[in-house]
């Protein structure tokens, strides 16, 4: 079973939270990959939230261009588009922030 790392960031900032994750597939698509990434930091915060409703509104933001997501510094921009994974990919979910004055 392959473990991946997945790690928030947010530009120009420290490098934030990771989570290393399990995958049994050689590919996903990046919506599941974003699913399982929400869930277990669910799952690790002890919060009490809905998991689909915050993939929900995770997959939404991805959609308005608030992050981007990297493979491997490959960026994905389609949710269906399957990423290819393999024993020690490296996922980076990038915060992306607005420029002062535009």
């Amino acid at each position: 079973m392959p473990l991946i790392t997945v790690t928030d960031e947010v530009v120009g900032a420290p490098g934030g939270p990771a989570w290393t994750i399990e995958v049994f597939e050689e590919t996903l698509p990046l919506a599941e990959l974003i699913r399982r990434r929400v869930s277990l930091e669910i799952a690790e915060s002890g919060a009490d939230a809905d998991p689909e409703e915050r993939t929900r509104m995770t997959l939404d933001a991805f959609g308005r261009n608030a992050f981007v997501v990297l493979v491997d510094d490959h960026q994905v921009t389609d949710l269906d588009e399957k990423v290819r994974l393999h024993a020690g990919s490296r996922v980076t979910l990038l915060k992306l922030v607005p420029l002062v004055g535009g």
